[in-house]
């Protein structure tokens, strides 16, 4: 039976907030990953910043693919905790981390194979060493960042975002030192330019594994819901967390990829027309991490709210996020619009590419409150544990609307990159009106049973 307890505006605000700002960090730490793989490729060389682009492009989408799928455990353990079943949550990140081992190692192999694709998708013979080390080196690290996203996925459901923010900003700065290291090279260690990026990232995830699952065994905020025993897979868990994180790892794939193989499209026209765009794709990457965290948060929110069968104060939630949502786009609105030079001088010094980068800033300003409703919109349908129908949203909207727009005004007309951008926007307005539409019949649906 349905409950309807109302519950005040101050109050989820604080608790959206409690909920979104750690993992806020969270996500800038790990977006700064790119960001400073991106950043110290840029001053090595322009050919440096194209593969490291051409690199990220392919491995961030698998990344998200398989990751994604792991984030079916927050919104599982968010309805065992709000359905006050806490014996249910152990035994799903179990099973999730069983899951998670498995596709870590199948990601890792696509990415050891991906290198012999750069040729038939037609990147210049010049980046390819190095974009083809990069994806060699950073495969490896694959099964520590499916197993640690399961573990994040537990902690966060739970109420508990801190430790994964903590140890987040701890890898950020490791990652600078393990750069330099494999970038420039340090005693029996070569020398590897951008590629050596690889390396540090994927003995990164692995470090980061290691210490979210050393402190889960030690705090005892966990022992409640301990995991730390032996479990077979089961069957059912298994399936039902590939059921639901399928579509969710799907939809993130779908989205992100459209972004990242922009790259490649782009990357006949030249090594300036590649990293301008690898710059301004940064920027917009970066600033994601705000609606994206605020994603996350609801669908913590609304899973628990789902859990309990209260859809009065589910709905509040839903208002409340999208309401944020606006401002929050407005405000990276304004921050990207005041400070795009500042921020482009950052990524580069070469006065070709920043010209470039500077113009297609604008056009990530013309996206920002459209890409925040849909990702918050993604969010709370989550935690519904609705996720087969926005993957297909997702797909329509990025691959059947806004890639063959993209590659049509970049390459047979005369705009160049800025038709990459207006492809995105038209996919992004798609998906967002599509999402929202979805999650307004699934809270009529819901209503109609109370």
């Amino acid at each position: 039976m349905a409950v309807s307890q109302v519950t005040s505006t101050s109050f989820e605000i604080k608790k959206l907030m409690h909920l979104m700002l750690p993992i806020l960090i969270t996500q800038f730490s790990q977006a700064g990953f790119g960001l400073i793989d991106t950043i110290m490729a840029g001053h090595l060389s322009a050919v440096d910043l194209a593969a490291i682009a051409v690199g990220v492009g392919l491995w961030i989408p698998i990344m998200l693919l398989f990751s994604g799928i792991m984030i079916a455990t927050t919104p599982l353990v968010a309805e065992a905790n709000g359905a006050k079943t806490p014996e249910k949550i152990a035994t799903i990140v179990r099973q999730s981390l069983w899951v998670a081992l498995i596709l870590g190692i199948i990601a890792g192999l696509i990415l050891q194979v991906m290198p012999f694709l750069l040729p038939v998708l037609g990147v210049p013979a010049n980046l390819l060493p190095k974009a083809s080390l990069f994806l060699h080196a950073i495969g490896f690290g694959m099964p520590a960042v499916t197993m640690y996203a399961a573990l994040r996925g537990y902690s966060e459901a739970l109420g508990f975002p801190r430790p994964v923010t903590a140890i987040s900003l701890i890898a950020l700065v490791l990652l600078v030192p393990l750069n330099f290291i494999f970038m420039y090279g340090f005693g029996p260690i070569p020398a590897l330019g951008s590629a050596g990026c690889g390396f540090a990232t994927a003995i990164l995830q692995w470090l980061m594994f290691f210490a979210l699952l050393g402190y889960i065994h030690k705090a005892s905020i966990y022992k409640a819901t301990s995991i730390f025993h032996f479990e077979k897979m089961d069957h059912y868990w298994i399936k039902r967390i590939l059921k639901l994180g399928l579509p969710i790892g799907l939809a993130i794939f779908f989205e992100v990829s459209i972004f990242s193989t922009a790259a490649i499209i782009l990357s006949p026209l030249g090594e300036t027309i590649v990293a301008a765009h690898q710059i301004a794709i940064s920027v917009t990457s970066q600033l994601f991490m705000i609606p994206m965290s605020l994603a996350l948060a609801l669908t913590i929110r609304v899973g628990t709210y789902y859990g309990e069968k209260n859809f009065v104060a589910m709905r509040k939630v839903q208002k409340l996020g999208l309401l944020t949502a606006t401002v929050l786009a407005l405000m990276t609105m304004l921050l990207m619009w005041l400070l795009r030079a500042e921020i482009v001088s950052i990524y580069t010094t070469d006065l070709a590419v920043a010209e470039v980068a500077m113009y297609l800033i604008w056009f990530a300003i013309a996206y920002q409150i459209m890409d925040a409703w849909q990702i918050s919109a993604a969010g709370c349908l989550r935690g519904m544990q609705d996720t087969k129908g926005p993957m297909w949203i997702t797909m329509v909207a990025y691959w059947i609307v806004a890639f063959p727009v993209g590659i049509y005004l970049s390459r047979f007309t005369n705009m160049g990159a800025p038709g990459v951008w207006i492809g995105l926007i038209v996919g992004l307005t798609v998906a967002c009106i599509l999402l929202l539409m979805r999650l307004y019949m699934n809270n009529k649906r819901l209503s109609a049973s109370i």
